[in-house]
């Protein structure tokens, strides 16, 4: 990849991967970005992020849109003015506010494979991970100090969530087809949730933290008692992957 001054190349990385077609842009102001997203030659959705960590008040839109267009493929010539527009807007908002600045804090090394997600709870004073290790953990937001370590997933831990605002449970949903009710200042497993027939790829709670909203590649969505752990409702008439709930 190519290093770019005043941009963060974590995820701006040069693509090798042919055959993605470009399907919108979204801005990000806080912390500075831009994300692309994208369509696979087979259908599949993706998207990355191109991080702006350093971009000020003084910075030349000219020069970014220049350097984000060769590092970054999918920005091809014909995409530069929306992309030149974005980077605009990014450096008037730091114009009227100029006293935001965002750096790199902390990285944290504990998962043996890739996170699949991330949460932070209401306070933001912890934050929860999910990886392919088949773990969910559970960090000190200041000092980056592993408090948790949740296990018992057969599978990739694919969607986690705080019951936010009381920060007090976690929920995991797996690739295993199950969902686990965690004590987020224990570590303690209240309850496993079986019924899926696939992969659990997104979950939810209510606001008053009663009920859990769990979807599937079963083509299914589910409410949950958080109580008991019984299955409330079976939610079903889709007929491709439920990926998104709330």
């Amino acid at each position: 990849s190519v290093r770019i001054p005043g941009i963060s190349n974590q995820n701006a990385t040069r693509c090798t991967r042919p055959l993605m077609k470009l399907k919108r842009f979204l801005v990000r102001y806080y912390p500075p970005g831009i994300t692309l997203e994208y369509e696979r030659s087979n259908g599949d959705a993706g998207s990355r992020t191109i991080d702006l960590l350093n971009l000020d008040q003084y910075s030349d839109p000219d020069l970014i849109t220049a350097q984000i267009a060769r590092d970054e493929p999918l920005v091809t010539e014909s995409r530069k003015p929306q992309i030149r527009k974005l980077v605009v807007k990014l450096i008037e908002k730091m114009r009227n506010d100029p006293h935001q600045s965002f750096y790199l804090f902390k990285i944290l090394r504990a998962h043996v494979l890739p996170l699949t997600n991330c949460a932070f709870n209401k306070m933001g004073d912890k934050f929860i991970t999910g990886s392919y290790d088949r773990t969910c953990r559970v960090w000190d937001t200041m000092t980056g100090e592993e408090l948790l370590t949740l296990e018992g997933h057969k599978n990739v831990v694919y969607a986690i969530a705080f019951n936010n605002p009381y920060g007090d449970k976690i929920i995991t949903g797996s690739f295993d087809k199950t969902c686990k009710l965690w004590d987020s200042r224990t570590g303690d497993c209240f309850h496993t949730l079986r019924g899926h027939s696939a992969e659990i790829v997104c979950l939810s709670f209510n606001p008053p933290s009663t009920v859990i909203a769990t979807g599937s590649m079963d083509t299914t969505a589910k409410l949950w008692d958080v109580e008991t752990g019984i299955e409330l409702h079976s939610l079903s008439g889709h007929s491709a992957e439920i990926v998104s709930l709330s």
